[in-house]
């Protein structure tokens, strides 16, 4: 149910008289303004006023200097005559003899190329340390800067092993850093091998050796 607005608090109900009543109080002010006020004093506005004067300089146009020519190339060096007289110089016969024989040049000599040795992979047995993997693992002396940094795992070295059992070459196949592939690589170039057999025949062999290196 909606409430009913109390008449004497009603503002809608007396606007239309209130703005009525404000238009008549106005037009009366206007009336009884030009009735007794009929003329305005215009007031003179003076637009003097200082006058500053600008002074303008005359501003030189800039001369672009042009670059000095190159300087002048050096004289050529012209051999000037001696006094010195050159003694006559005689000039034996060089009659060329064009049915003349001539023997051809021997052929240089050949330089046979070495082949590079074979290095078996697999063979029926495999070369071996003499003293096993401990004793190359004996040579090997920790590297002080991997100790520090406490770098430790497994290095992976291929060693190419002759008919002699001598290793003639090392390689890394993987490593740890921290001075401990050197490490490695030296303490198996240095050990002695049991060669390689291929049907009880030494033969060149290339291995993959893995070396420890374990902090205590």
């Amino acid at each position: 149910m909606a409430l009913k607005k109390n008449p004497k608090f009603d503002l809608k109900r007396k606007y239309q008289r209130y703005w009525e009543i404000s238009i008549i109080i106005s037009l009366t002010l206007l009336i009884v303004a030009f009735k007794f006020f009929p003329k305005f004093e215009q007031e003179t506005v003076s637009l003097d006023a200082p006058q500053e004067l600008i002074m303008t300089e005359d501003v030189e146009a800039t001369k672009q200097e042009t670059a000095p020519p190159p300087p002048p190339k050096p004289p050529i060096p012209i051999e000037a005559p001696t006094d010195d007289v050159l003694e006559d110089v005689e000039i034996e016969s060089t009659d060329l003899d064009v049915d003349a024989e001539v023997a051809a040049p021997p052929p240089p000599p050949k330089v046979e190329e070495e082949a590079e040795p074979v290095f078996f992979v697999a063979v029926q047995q495999m070369p071996e340390p003499i003293g096993g993997i401990a004793a190359i693992q004996k040579l090997i002396t920790y590297p002080e800067i991997a100790k520090r940094a406490g770098v430790q795992g497994r290095v992976y070295v291929q060693a190419y092993v002759d008919e002699l059992g001598n290793v003639t070459k090392v390689e890394l196949i993987k490593g740890i850093g921290a001075g401990c592939d050197e490490e490695a690589m030296k303490a198996v170039n240095s050990v002695k091998f049991i060669p390689g057999k291929q049907r009880d025949k030494p033969v060149k062999v290339k291995m993959y050796i893995p070396l420890l290196f374990r902090l205590n």
